[in-house]
């Protein structure tokens, strides 16, 4: 096992891990990020290469587990032979589905730090919003958070060596990645063992869903309108049973929480957003697109307005998974029939992104909207702007900065 942990491609949270676990200051690490991205691998590479004792435990069982479990696995972590020098690590996975799990560690928690037990605690979870109301509950000032992605065009082209059109087609599930070569299984294995795990595991078991059958087809629906805003009037009249725009907004948005698909509202100075606004679907990974898609790879790629749709998502996908709220937000931006693809804001700083993927039959709003807001920055992606290749290549902060809004 250690030897196929020492051979696996190694992501760079694994790095960011091994930093904060050597910091002085102890605090419990917390990683949160979608399901099969290599969450618990990455962990698994970091207790190899660090070598301290270790005691890990996953509670993605059937039935959530108790506190109980928390406690016991805590106390088989603290009876493992540890020094200051080489802590015992803990790692509970999957922490969010253990109920009342917050309270638990925080208690557990404060007890080691009294006595001056040498042990460090890692949590992993693929539901945001579950991992991160019992963070500020509980465990404020105790905890810090590593967010881990969905993988980028870069890893993918380092791990399987795949060229950007691959990665827009079969997007960035590493676990899929040896079933590209037959589309058809490839489909079969991310919608069975991703996408439904995904929604029964971190959707249906742990929120209150009335309709578990509307929220599948909303996922459905998404996955068919890539980088579209769609009215919710719209998703009323195309799926059964659908109940009201309330339910509808409610389920995206508990869609979101498992890192699937987003629904970007319309910007507005002031709020930043306009809640109520037509959204804008962007699934978190290509494959959640063509893994539902009749469409084979060769159809997809000589489809020019459906890859435009598909660049332009990737965009959208590679700014929601790294750029994180709160620091960063991202909407979009229309006025009839102009419109803006993404609108990205830190702080009081604004950029309008407009991505040309040759995409037709469509006016850009860039002039628009720089005229409404003057203090906007530009950034142009794909032709006549940054470079496909390049944009995807580098994390998106890299390009909203002093030079880049200077030459825009």
């Amino acid at each position: 096992m250690q030897q196929e942990v020492r051979k696996l491609f190694q992501r760079g949270i694994v790095t960011d891990l091994e930093a904060a676990m050597r910091h002085p200051r102890q605090l419990i690490q917390v990683i949160v990020g979608p399901r099969q991205v290599g969450k618990t691998t990455a962990v698994s590479q970091l207790l190899h290469h660090m070598g301290w004792p270790s005691h890990i435990a996953a509670a993605d069982t059937a039935l959530p587990p108790g506190p109980e479990w928390i406690e016991t696995h805590w106390s088989m972590a603290a009876a493992l032979p540890a020094t200051t020098e080489a802590p015992a690590i803990l790692v509970l996975d999957e922490i969010q589905k253990v109920r009342g799990w917050s309270e638990v560690v925080k208690r557990l928690w404060d007890e080691s730090s009294r006595v001056g037990r040498p042990l460090q605690v890692i949590l992993l979870g693929s539901s945001a919003l579950l991992l991160q109301r019992g963070l500020a509950e509980s465990l404020a000032g105790r905890f810090f958070l590593h967010r881990c992605p969905h993988w980028s065009w870069t890893e993918c082209r380092q791990a399987f060596g795949w060229d950007l059109d691959r990665w827009l087609y079969f997007g960035g599930y590493p676990g899929a990645a040896p079933f590209a070569d037959d589309e058809n299984l490839w489909k079969r294995y991310v919608a069975d063992s991703l996408v439904e795990p995904a929604i029964a595991r971190d959707v249906l078991q742990l929120q209150t869903v009335h309709k578990p059958s509307l929220l599948r087809h909303l996922f459905a629906f998404a996955a068919a309108f890539p980088a579209q805003f769609v009215s919710y009037n719209k998703m009323l009249g195309q799926l059964h049973d659908a109940g009201n725009t309330t339910t509808l907004a409610h389920y995206l948005k508990l869609l979101e929480t498992a890192f699937l698909v987003s629904g970007l509202e319309l910007y507005s100075a002031g709020r930043g957003t306009h809640r109520g606004s037509s959204p804008k679907l962007v699934l978190r990974n290509s494959a959640l697109i063509h893994a539902l898609s009749r469409l084979s790879f060769a159809e997809a790629r000589g489809d020019g307005a459906w890859w435009g749709r598909v660049v332009e998502n990737a965009v959208g996908a590679h700014l929601l998974n790294y750029l994180p709220e709160p620091t960063w937000s991202v909407t979009y931006w229309r006025d009839g029939q102009k419109e803006v693809d993404y609108v990205v804001t830190q702080g009081q700083e604004v950029w309008a992104v407009e991505v040309k993927s040759g995409r037709t039959g469509r006016l850009s709003g860039l002039d628009a909207f720089r005229a409404r807001y003057p203090h906007a920055h530009a950034l142009l992606v794909g032709s006549d702007g940054i470079p496909l290749q390049d944009f995807f290549a580098r994390p998106p902060a890299s390009f909203f900065t002093t030079r880049h809004r200077q030459t825009a």
